[in-house]
């Protein structure tokens, strides 16, 4: 009944978590790992008030605004789901 909407739906999500997961590894994200386990060793020097950049706010809505179509699709199949069976 509502199986090949289930089934695309992981199969969109799986796909978005394999490009994003290849697309960390060309861009290095997890290169020098054994530099991260000494990170909360290391002393920062205060660098005072930090400024909230136009990128940062930006950033901020962008992940806002797909964790909303993220939740409102999840809740979209659950419906359709409820509803045709």
């Amino acid at each position: 009944m509502y199986f090949p909407y289930f089934a695309a739906y992981m199969g969109i999500g799986i796909f978005l978590a394999v490009g994003l997961f290849v697309w960390a590894l060309k861009n290095g994200q997890f290169s020098e790992q054994q530099r991260a386990r000494f990170l909360p060793l290391e002393d920062e020097p205060n660098a005072g008030e930090v400024q909230s950049s136009r990128m940062g706010r930006l950033e901020f809505l962008t992940l806002g605004f797909l964790a909303s179509a993220g939740l409102a699709a999840s809740a979209a199949v659950l419906v359709f789901a409820l509803v045709s069976f």
